[in-house]
């Protein structure tokens, strides 16, 4: 943290670059483990809405077109 705080008093802003480009810290989490999270979440996705769908018995209903009907007319009475 020291080079960092150093290398931002630099105004030119080389020093910066420099510790950023030479820096010998581990790879960022996301360059490491982005892919296999993202394939197991959606491995998990695919495979509990699977379930969910094929397993649970849920009736969606999804459209109406065609099981709404009309109730019948009524004559308004006199």
């Amino acid at each position: 943290m020291f080079r960092f705080a150093k290398a931002a008093l630099n105004v030119s802003g080389k020093g910066a670059r420099h510790v950023r480009f030479s820096s010998t810290h581990a790879p960022e989490f996301h360059a490491k483990y982005g892919t296999g999270l993202m394939v197991g979440g959606v491995a998990f996705c695919v495979s509990v809405w699977g379930f969910v769908l094929t397993q649970t018995g849920i009736t969606w209903n999804l459209s109406p077109v065609g099981k709404v009907q009309p109730k019948p007319w009524r004559d308004a009475e006199e």
